[in-house]
């Protein structure tokens, strides 16, 4: 179960004869198709063999409110409906791309991403319980603070004051700045690998949950880490990004018996 007196938020605990999957970064968008097919393609197949659906942020490449026009969007939520709808608990936690998820945007009286979808927001990180083990889930970018100017620019744009300005702003408006910041993002990716997560950050954060389990995504460098945090095993899962042409995206599975992916890291790297 969860760490009592932990000052992170709880989410569920998983026992018994519960199933988790865990997925992250599929950056849907009109702007790729092939990646969303892709990705409806294996969530239709895996879904019903678990009890808890939990995607760690970047479910979109942007999010500009809950009144997001496009159809790729549209199709997403129609999918995670039926998730929520099944009976299944549906978790989404929101990333560096979609950190507008369920902020509303559009008419008052809409109904928000996360009441249309059947969904929980989940605080990030936050501490969930899987099968006695109090493990942390996270988006993971608050953890890359070797980067200080995204950092910083991370810090601006999640302020009430400037998510409520914007989500005021008319929807081309709101367009054109995700456009603008998507270019954007795609020159720094050119200049540098997205940044990878900072260690005494991890360490830090594991210690203040009272865990020795952490789930993110967000770097797209998918792998399990194992290492010692005050003389206690600790695991660091990183999960997989999404791309059709490169054959990127999976799942990671947690049950009873333990951790398993759908092929996107070998047994020896687990």
């Amino acid at each position: 179960m969860a760490a009592s007196g932990s000052c992170l938020a709880h989410g569920p605990s998983l026992s018994g004869s519960d199933v988790a999957l865990f997925g992250s970064d599929m950056h849907l968008g009109d702007h790729d198709p092939a990646t969303a097919t892709l990705f409806f393609q294996r969530l239709e197949a895996a879904w019903p063999q678990a009890s808890h659906v939990f995607l760690l942020g970047d479910l979109f490449e942007a999010w500009v409110g809950d009144d997001q026009p496009d159809a790729v969007a549209a199709d997403a939520q129609a999918l995670f409906a039926r998730i929520g709808a099944s009976g299944r608990r549906f978790y989404v936690m929101r990333g560096n791309r979609d950190f507008l998820l369920d902020a509303g945007g559009g008419e008052p009286a809409e109904p928000r991403f996360a009441q249309r979808c059947g969904a929980t927001m989940l605080d990030d990180p936050c501490l969930v319980g899987l099968f006695g083990q109090p493990a942390v889930l996270a988006h993971g970018d608050a953890l890359c603070t070797d980067d200080i100017d995204y950092q910083r620019i991370r810090a601006e744009i999640r302020a009430p004051d400037w998510r409520s300005a914007f989500l005021a702003r008319p929807m081309p408006e709101r367009l054109a700045f995700a456009r603008s910041a998507r270019a954007q993002s795609e020159r720094v990716k050119a200049a540098r690998y997205p940044s990878d997560v900072n260690a005494g950050a991890v360490d830090a954060l594991l210690r203040k949950a009272g865990a020795r389990l952490l789930i993110h995504g967000h770097t797209h460098r998918p792998a399990c880490h194992r290492w010692l945090l005050d003389g206690q095993a600790a695991r660091r899962w990183v999960l997989p990004d999404w791309d059709a042409i490169d054959g990127r995206g999976g799942f990671l599975w947690a049950d009873a018996g333990g951790f398993e992916t759908d092929g996107w890291l070998s047994a020896s790297g687990a």
